[in-house]
């Protein structure tokens, strides 16, 4: 059976298994009012793993923004990041099948985790889309040898040991203090470009050749964030406050050669 024909069946499958439990979160649990009605969001998730397989993507990384871009400061469109993988993988009901399976740091869960510590979780093309508060994604195809690295590094104990719990929504990639989704899949792409398992030299290697988003915000943001929400921590800072984007990301990519396409895709609506 071809790839696309294969993804089709797949994500139609895991649709009708998979609960929606996950509709709503955006690197964290925060509850989000619902843009995509769930066979809306299946279609696009749908839509997002034929592009893949029409790149020949075993593996990508795909960011959404689960808040209105009004929301969002200057410079910043997504706020979500994943590696999007195409394996095997088992359904809800125990059947296994092809299809992308997507490896996400979420922080919080509203039980055991607080909001400022995130866990690992590998979820679903359905549950990623489900979480979007736009009509767009974007999307970071790595070159075949990355992706090959990326994917060994992932199926490896290096995967967990690059997980700092400790979470940030502005976590500063030059600093190991704190870890927000976008930082930890920069942490991955570092270790499988530099074959490294040392999370302090991929930190090293960072400051010397990635160059971070600056979030454009003044100094109330800083002085006050902690108090009214407990995921904002700007400790981590030293100056401008940094973070990992889309934007730096592809860009840092494609500087080191270790890019093979970014770029857009939109929900076409019927």
């Amino acid at each position: 059976m071809r790839l696309l024909t294969r993804l089709a069946c797949a994500a139609a499958i895991a649709f009708a298994a998979l609960p929606t439990s996950a509709s709503a979160q955006d690197s964290s649990v925060r509850s989000v009012a619902a843009h995509f009605t769930a066979p809306e969001a299946a279609t696009f998730s749908k839509q997002i793993e034929k592009d893949l397989a029409a790149h020949g993507a075993q593996v990508a990384m795909v960011f959404r923004t689960g808040r209105p871009r009004s929301d969002l400061p200057d410079g910043i469109a997504y706020t979500h990041g994943a590696f999007w993988i195409y394996r095997t993988i088992t359904t809800a009901d125990g059947r296994t099948l092809s299809g992308y399976a997507v490896y996400n740091l979420y922080a919080g869960d509203g039980h055991a985790w607080p909001k400022n510590q995130s866990r690992l979780v590998q979820d679903f093309p359905f549950d990623f889309t489900r979480g979007s508060a736009v009509d767009d994604v974007a999307v970071i195809i790595p070159s075949p040898e990355m992706q090959r690295r990326i994917l060994a590094v992932v199926d490896s104990p290096t995967y967990q040991r690059l997980h700092n719990p400790a979470y940030s929504l502005v976590a500063n990639p030059w600093d190991s203090k704190y870890q927000n989704c976008n930082n930890f899949m920069l942490d991955v792409v570092g270790a499988a470009a530099w074959d490294t398992t040392d999370a302090a030299r991929i930190t090293v290697d960072l400051k010397a050749h990635y160059q971070p988003t600056i979030v454009k915000a003044g100094p109330l943001m800083r002085m006050f964030g902690p108090i009214a929400d407990s995921r904002l921590r700007t400790d981590d800072q030293n100056g401008p406050i940094r973070t990992a984007t889309y934007e730096s990301m592809s860009a840092f990519m494609e500087k080191n050669g270790l890019l093979e396409a970014a770029y857009t895709l939109s929900f076409a609506r019927p």
